[in-house]
């Protein structure tokens, strides 16, 4: 219940900062900025190479501080490459040096977000989450409205607050989390031959999982995909706008029912997980109904309120895209239960004929318009109840690990 009023707080204080900011800025920066925080949040996903999904797999902690600190190297590995890529990418011309830092501190950001949101919500720490988005929310439009007024309304303006609006929620889960993280990463827990073995164990996350998880974030933002072939320039403008607005209770619905579910997965075992897991996909479908249905209500009756503005038509489109976002807000804690298994090959093919339909139907209309954002939405419905049934009718193999393995466990104390 907590995490759930943090996170409502701090999407609605986000809400506001976001629509106070478009009034200010033209509708052509928030097609750059989706397009901005979309690429940081796709570099942010191979990071860490899925190995934060495997927390999840067993109860036992020493088999979560191997993960951890498996997750962690690669999340620095990664980070390093990412920034002699920016380098070479700035020194050919390719970027502007100050796009290049502000885009690496919001990937870093993210990736420090990403691995220890898994690692709080493995050991149930949820307050940790819904405070840490709470700061997010809370700094990241302030940031906005003061960087508009310095800058103007420019592009470079939104980029520097989401960069710093992660980077805020990062050092507060971080300076929570010190503790736990002393714990599961003390200098000396760490062994290659540990690491080496984990990787070997855990090879299912960046073979099978990882592909998954890019294919899946390929499909949630297909739509951007669709803003070069807009002839009509404000519908690409509002879709990008619509696309950030259900964002956010699409993370709302995430970020609450995801720790929740994926922390009670992890203390079932035996003939009943299979059971619990069905109860809580007909939770899940129930709720993503409740949140979504009221708000395509609500856009398509205050859609007048945008009459004779620069947004006119915005609610219309928020209304038709809400269908498309209900199907990811579903999908995505399903995807995280059926990670939790060794048995995931599906995913992959399934992420793949997702993505490939989309974009196929994408070109085949060949037009941004209303009746393309219809099309993507059934898509994403038909993709989240394909995975019901996968998960529903699959098995479940729960992992464990030989206490004797060397490396695996830390010492004790």
């Amino acid at each position: 219940m907590l995490l759930g009023l943090r996170f409502v707080q701090a999407r609605l204080i986000s809400v506001w900062g976001l629509l106070v900011a478009a009034y200010f800025c033209p509708p052509s920066i928030f097609a750059a900025f989706a397009v901005f925080s979309a690429a940081a949040s796709f570099v942010s996903i191979p990071a860490l190479m899925r190995l934060e999904a495997v927390f999840f797999r067993s109860n036992a902690r020493y088999e979560l501080a191997l993960a951890f600190r498996l997750a962690s190297a690669s999340g620095a590995v990664s980070l390093g490459l990412a920034a002699v890529a920016l380098l070479l990418i700035v020194q050919l011309g390719w970027l502007p040096p100050a796009i290049g830092l502000i885009f690496f501190l919001s990937l870093a950001a993210r990736i420090v977000l990403r691995l220890l949101w898994a690692e709080a919500t493995a050991e149930g720490d949820f307050r940790a989450i819904g405070n840490s988005n709470l700061v997010q929310a809370i700094v990241q439009p302030l940031l906005m409205l003061v960087l508009i007024g310095v800058f103007g309304p420019k592009a470079l303006a939104l980029f520097l607050a989401d960069a710093l609006g992660h980077c805020a929620a990062a050092l507060y889960i971080m300076a929570r989390r010190s503790g736990s993280i002393l714990t599961l990463a003390h200098p000396r827990l760490w062994s290659l031959r540990g690491l080496a073995w984990g990787l070997t164990r855990w090879s299912d996350a960046p073979r099978i999982l990882l592909p998954s998880a890019l294919l899946s974030f390929g499909f949630t933002t297909a739509p951007l995909l669709a803003l070069p072939y807009a002839e009509n320039p404000l519908l690409a403008a509002q879709v990008a706008l619509a696309m950030r607005l259900l964002d956010m209770p699409t993370q709302m619905f995430g970020t609450v029912s995801g720790p929740l579910v994926m922390n009670g997965l992890r203390a079932q075992s035996g003939p009943g997980r299979r059971s619990w897991i069905r109860w809580a996909m007909l939770g899940l479908a129930a709720a993503a109904i409740g949140v979504f249905l009221p708000i395509a209500i609500g856009a398509h009756q205050f859609d007048s309120l945008f009459d004779g503005s620069k947004w006119a038509g915005l609610g219309e489109v928020i209304a038709v895209m809400t269908l498309f976002y209900a199907g990811i807000a579903l999908f995505n804690p399903l995807h995280d239960i059926a990670a939790s298994s060794r048995t995931t090959a599906w995913q992959l093919a399934s992420h793949a004929i997702a993505l490939v339909a989309i974009v196929a139907t994408i070109l085949w209309f060949g037009n941004l318009s209303r009746e393309l954002l219809y099309a993507v939405g059934f898509i994403s419905v038909a993709r989240a109840l394909a995975h019901v049934l996968l998960v529903w009718l699959g098995g479940e193999e729960r992992e464990t690990i030989p206490d004797s393995t060397s490396g695996a466990r830390p010492a004790a104390g």
